[in-house]
């Protein structure tokens, strides 16, 4: 695996991208019942997840390294432990949200992912958690954030019959290894990848739903 970290500036960068590509793709949305690649997930539900998502990581990097996340990856689990244990989580957040459109969940998304990147270049070189034995930095996880965003923003455009590619997919690809431990990369184009990694099919449509992501 390649231990060279992302470069501070391009993470930042598509950080940034990566939360205004959801929210342009959001504006776009007619019609928040569409089917997305996350198995049983509506756009609305996605938008659900978006901020949850969201607060959860503006919670955990306010709290590092301290957080509900550090404790999870101190018990040294296994990837397919980690994985279950994070969709229970998103499934128990949705299942408590109130009522809201999906306007007003990525408005909520955009208010936390904004807090997030404010507070992000002060704690970069932060302790985030501790995983087998390796200390992974705020920055370090500034990559799954990155990943997170894009991988939902293909999510949006593929519900609504679009396509979406990152500006710069070669980011997510060392991203992956530093904000994703516990999950192997594929080889390949790097957003085929990431997309394939993730558990999505890359051409996955309406049409043809071959993804059976466990949604993340």
């Amino acid at each position: 695996m390649d231990r060279t970290p992302p470069e501070r500036d391009r993470v930042l960068e598509s950080y940034l991208d990566g939360v205004a590509a959801v929210r342009a793709l959001a504006a776009r949305c007619a019609d928040w019942t569409l089917s997305t690649p996350c198995p049983d997930w509506r756009v609305i539900d996605l938008a659900g997840h978006l901020r949850c998502v969201a607060e959860n990581y503006l919670e955990y990097l306010q709290d590092a390294p301290d957080s509900r996340l550090a404790h999870l990856f101190a018990q040294d689990a296994a990837s397919a432990v980690l994985i279950r244990q994070q969709a229970r989580q998103n499934a128990a957040e949705l299942a408590v949200l109130p009522a809201e459109s999906g306007p007003e969940r990525i408005i909520a998304f955009a208010v936390s992912a904004g807090a997030y990147a404010d507070l992000l270049p002060d704690a970069w070189d932060r302790t985030y958690l501790l995983y087998r034995g390796t200390k992974y930095t705020a920055g370090d996880h500034a990559g799954a954030a990155c990943l997170e965003w894009h991988l939902h923003a293909w999510d949006l455009a593929r519900a609504m019959g679009a396509d979406y590619r990152p500006t710069d997919p070669d980011v997510l690809v060392a991203a992956w290894h530093w904000g994703v431990p516990h999950l192997p990369l594929r080889q390949g184009d790097p957003w085929a990848a990431v997309l394939c990694s993730s558990g999505r099919s890359p051409d996955w449509s309406r049409e043809r739903p071959a993804s059976r992501l466990i949604p993340r």
